[in-house]
């Protein structure tokens, strides 16, 4: 059973004979007959009751019928939807946490207000894990730090962050030839900033004592106001902690003070949705170095 098949049966069921539907159509009349004796075959049911050169519905005609209207109907909103270049439906987007917490509201409000036939749906992550559930189709785009596998994903500019240590205030300065905080409190594996602070530390020949992992970058941030230890985290998150002022901020060199963040999805599957974002985005993305 397909949509050619049950747009030829509505046709004869709607001119009440295979003539008025093969002219309907522009179809030779054999042609229709063939196709409704196949579609009854498939079936395993009569869909008319013929009646000289009348056909009249079956009771298992009836039932198709209601069915088959609903299906080329539905074919019918599919194939607007692929065609118009409109955004709309279920957006599946992802986002590091930093980015969905500082950089997100304001564009996701700007999409809204433009696209209300849009559905967001926002999940949070590591670039590692946003980046596999784009090629599990699990999402259809994501906001990640750079670097991105080129040979997967299709990729615009976001925003750029500047990553920066954060000690408690009492902490003496902190660099190569200075003190090195010996505990880092951190995301879990994956996170870009985590990359960035072990390649820092390893940069100095070092390596931090203890490890704390944690889920939030306000509960980081409280850990670091306890003087537990140093986190690395972008400077614009910390327009978010009440408690900003009372903690020290100590940039990295040259060379590892920016992180580029980048809107990426599967290579071909750019969608009129997808394109929305990134021309908002590209309206939000002044740096903050």
């Amino acid at each position: 059973m397909d949509l050619s098949g049950l747009r030829i049966f509505t046709a004869v069921v709607r001119e009440g004979s295979v003539t008025g539907a093969a002219k309907r159509l522009h179809r030779v009349q054999s042609n229709v007959t063939t196709r409704i004796r196949q579609l009854e075959a498939d079936l395993g049911v009569e869909l008319f009751v013929r009646e000289a050169k009348r056909l009249h519905l079956s009771p298992a005609g009836r039932v198709l019928l209601v069915y088959a209207d609903r299906l080329l109907a539905l074919a019918d909103e599919a194939r607007g939807a692929v065609q118009d270049s409109r955004p709309r439906g279920v957006f599946r987007l992802g986002s590091m946490e930093s980015t969905a917490a500082v950089r997100l509201p304001a564009p996701l409000a700007e999409y809204h207000r433009r696209y209300p036939d849009v559905v967001l749906e926002l999940r949070t992550g590591n670039p590692t894990r946003l980046a596999s559930a784009i090629l599990a189709g699990e999402l259809d785009a994501a906001l990640v730090a750079e670097p991105v596998a080129e040979a997967q994903f299709e990729k615009a500019p976001a925003f750029e962050e500047e990553p920066v240590i954060v000690t408690a205030t009492d902490h003496p300065p902190i660099g190569v030839k200075k003190s090195l905080p010996g505990t880092i409190i951190v995301f879990e594996h994956g996170c870009p900033h985590r990359k960035r602070l072990e390649a820092w530390y390893d940069s100095c020949g070092k390596m931090p004592e203890r490890t704390i992992e944690l889920g939030s970058y306000h509960a980081m941030l409280g850990c670091v106001l306890a003087g537990m230890g140093a986190a690395l985290l972008p400077r614009s998150v910390l327009s978010t902690f009440p408690e900003s002022k009372r903690l020290s901020i100590h940039p990295l060199p040259r060379g590892m003070e920016c992180i580029p963040t980048v809107l990426i999805w599967r290579r071909g599957a750019t969608s009129p949705k997808i394109k929305a974002l990134a021309q908002i985005l590209k309206g939000h993305a002044a740096p903050t170095v």
